[in-house]
């Protein structure tokens, strides 16, 4: 696959998919995205997300909210939340969290958007810090943030309700060098 910048100056990997900012006309494709199952169950979503909640949520964004999207073939496949801190002891910490449409998983979608975020990190915004939580059973997504230097650094029991039951989550966090 080959790597270019995007219209944004952020490197996203292969043709087919555009990694970019996230926009107010990308609200129905991330409400669509949030709306599948397997993303409100992997994520602290809920089920039935609307079009005008994602409208507010990017029209809330500031400078420490950026909202990433993988779009392909003019579609919202992937959506990532970088979140920086504001407190003046933690502003070299960042949180994130992300999801990928069910067709889009495991081609590298969310490979993409964690690169892109993490170069912002690197690059741009001075970040040091990044953290996570991932529920424990999503050995997908432990794996992807592994490969990109994220190391558990906690569990946290009963951290959510899931689907009717209690579960589990980590926290991860990868630190970059100075």
């Amino acid at each position: 696959m080959t790597a270019s910048r995007n219209r944004d100056g952020i490197m996203a990997s292969g043709p087919d998919v555009i990694i970019r900012a996230a926009e107010l006309a990308d609200a129905a494709g991330i409400s669509q995205l949030y709306a599948a199952p397997h993303a409100y169950a992997d994520t602290l979503q809920l089920p039935f997300p609307t079009q005008a909640q994602w409208q507010q949520r990017l029209a809330q964004a500031n400078e420490q909210q950026r909202s990433l999207v993988a779009e392909r073939d003019g579609r919202i496949v992937g959506q990532l939340t970088l979140t920086t801190m504001e407190r003046h002891r933690r502003k070299h910490v960042a949180t994130l969290g992300l999801a990928v449409s069910a067709e889009c998983r495991r081609q590298g979608v969310a490979s993409r958007l964690l690169s892109a975020a993490l170069e912002l990190c690197d690059l741009w915004l001075a970040i040091r810090r990044v953290e996570l939580t991932v529920y424990s059973d999503n050995d997908a997504a432990i794996t992807l943030y592994r490969k990109f230097g994220f190391i558990i650094e906690g569990e946290h029991k009963a951290y959510a309700f899931r689907n009717g039951d209690y579960v589990d989550a980590c926290t991860m966090a990868r630190l970059r060098n100075a």
